[in-house]
């Protein structure tokens, strides 16, 4: 089984997550970037951020056999601080970097002027690099936030079919479907969707434009629920095609677009001494 994760937070797990991700069959992944559990105070943080998400990260998955890929962007929550405008103006030159496979996460939180324009600022922008836009959907007031939401893309001129709407779920799944655009999953242990829940969905909606995330963030998560959303597909009488459109040739299909995909990595070389790590100019 091979699995392509379309959206985790990996800065916030450990190496024996990527060892379990990888024997679980996780062989590529998406990293979007996001906030960091508290505010930051300057964009200078962001760009060292972003900087880890092209270099650091990258280096540790393939460690573990795993073709590492991120989205850039001002997310929502921190849009709303003064203090960050600034990474709007940045952005460019992350945006052409050879691993950036859309920019996101992008959209809304508490649905904000500052976050309208934030969220306008970079679909233009995505439009502009020609990247596809991972949307972030409001935890609060889910439908309307979405509607609002698909208002924005259609808005920007941005082909639906590059944009995907994430942490969906019942209630919103037939507009996000209904707009054109991508429908995206996070699988949480408490919060969020489930894996029965998301059988119910896959049933009522098909296979066709729906990605599963763990998105496995700073809480409580689990960076191995795509393999359990897998196993859960096949006990429910979904087949191996099934799951691996869902799991794989979809995130594929939908981060293919920006023509930047990397999915087969170098094997591990061999470290000083066993290290897993690379240390000063070795």
């Amino acid at each position: 089984m091979r699995i392509f994760d379309p959206h985790i937070h990996m800065s916030s797990r450990t190496t024996d997550d990527y060892q379990a991700m990888y024997d679980a069959g996780v062989r590529a992944l998406v990293e979007p970037s996001f906030w960091l559990g508290q505010p930051r105070t300057s964009p200078a943080s962001f760009f060292d951020y972003f900087d880890a998400l092209l270099g650091w990260e990258p280096f540790r998955a393939s460690q573990y056999g795993i073709a590492h890929h991120c989205t850039i962007a001002l997310n929502p929550k921190e849009a709303n601080d003064p203090r960050c405008a600034p990474v709007l103006d940045a952005l460019p030159r992350y945006l052409v970097k050879d691993s950036v496979v859309a920019v996101g996460e992008i959209g809304y939180d508490s649905m904000t002027p500052a976050e309208d324009t934030a969220f306008a600022t970079q679909l233009q922008l995505a439009a502009a690099h020609g990247l596809p836009a991972l949307v972030h959907t409001p935890h609060r007031d889910k439908l309307a936030g979405l509607h609002r939401t698909i208002d924005v893309v259609r808005e920007s001129g941005l082909a639906p079919e590059l944009v995907l709407l994430d942490h969906l779920n019942e209630t919103t799944v037939k507009d996000a479907l209904d707009s054109g655009c991508w429908a995206g999953f996070s699988i949480y242990p408490d919060t969020k969707m489930d894996e029965v829940r998301m059988i119910t969905v896959l049933r009522g909606y098909g296979t066709d434009r729906i990605l599963v995330n763990s998105a496995a963030d700073w809480g409580k998560s689990d960076p191995l629920k795509t393999r359990k959303v897998a196993d859960t597909m096949l006990k429910a009488g979904f087949d191996e095609d099934d799951v691996d459109k869902v799991l794989w040739r979809n995130p594929v299909a939908f981060y293919g677009q920006s023509g930047r995909l990397q999915l087969d990595i170098a094997a591990p070389g061999t470290l000083h001494e066993g290290n897993s790590i690379l240390r000063g100019g070795e």
